[in-house]
C-alpha cells in the first residue's frame, strides 16, 4: 500500500504522561509512584482534544499515578473508560530510583555515563531492556487486537518504555532504540497496521499537541 494508508489497518497511539516534579528536577522515577505537577496537569488537559480527535475505541493505561492522572482528561474528552495494566509501566530502575542525575553522576560516574546514553541495563537491580520490550509488546499487541479493523487504540505509558515498545512493535533490533530520541511529556507515537502484511509501520514519532 505504498503512499496510501490501509483503510482496514488498526492505528496504535502511544502517549507519554505529563510532567512530574521528578521530571522537572531530573530525578530518576522508574516505577516510583510520583504525581503530575501543575505543568503536567496542564499538558494532559492540552493533549486531551488531540487524543479525542483520534477517536480511540479502547484506552489502556499504566497503573502508575502519573499515567492515570494524564489519562483523566483524555478519557473525559474521548468518552471512554480505561483499562489499567501494569505491563505498561516504566522501566523499574532498581537501586537508582529517586536519585537526581547529579547525584547519580557523582556517586557512579561510569555507570551514569552509560545510563545517560540510554543503556538502562547497567542499573543494579533494574529491569532489563528485553524484559520491558517483551511486556510492552505483549500488552500493546493485545490492546491493538481488541479494536476492530480501521479503529484506533490508545495506550498511556512512559517515555523509555514507549521507545523500547516502538522498536519492538516494528520488529527492529533492540539496539535501534538509540536511533529514537526521548519523547517529551505528553508527546506521542502513531503506528498503523498494514493488515495484508500483518505488520506495523511508523506514522509519527514525538507528535505534540
Amino acid at each position: 500500500m505504498s503512499g496510501h494508508d490501509d483503510p482496514h489497518g488498526r492505528r496504535l497511539v502511544l502517549l507519554r504522561h505529563g510532567r512530574t516534579a521528578h521530571n522537572h528536577a531530573r530525578r530518576i522515577q522508574g516505577q516510583l509512584d510520583v504525581p503530575l505537577d501543575d505543568v503536567g496537569h496542564q499538558q494532559a488537559a492540552a493533549v486531551a482534544p488531540a487524543m479525542a480527535a483520534l477517536a480511540p475505541a479502547a484506552v489502556w493505561v499504566s497503573d502508575l499515578l502519573r499515567t492515570r492522572q494524564t489519562a483523566e482528561p483524555v478519557l473525559a474528552a474521548c468518552h471512554r473508560a480505561a483499562s489499567y495494566d501494569a505491563r505498561l509501566r516504566e522501566f523499574h530502575l532498581g537501586e537508582r530510583q529517586g536519585l537526581s542525575h547529579e547525584e547519580y553522576a557523582a556517586q557512579h560516574p561510569e555507570e551514569f555515563a552509560r545510563f545517560h546514553q540510554g543503556d538502562f541495563d547497567v542499573v543494579p537491580g533494574g529491569e532489563s531492556t528485553e524484559a520491558v520490550r517483551a511486556r510492552m509488546v505483549d500488552a500493546l499487541t493485545e490492546l491493538l487486537a481488541s479494536v476492530a479493523p480501521g479503529e484506533t487504540a490508545l495506550a498511556v505509558s512512559h517515555g523509555a518504555a514507549i521507545r523500547v515498545a516502538t522498536v519492538g512493535l516494528l520488529g527492529w533490533p533492540t539496539e535501534q532504540v538509540h536511533s529514537l530520541r526521548g519523547l517529551g511529556n505528553c508527546g506521542w507515537v502513531e503506528l498503523l497496521e498494514q493488515s495484508e502484511a500483518g505488520r506495523l509501520r511508523l506514522l509519527a514519532y514525538h507528535r505534540t499537541a
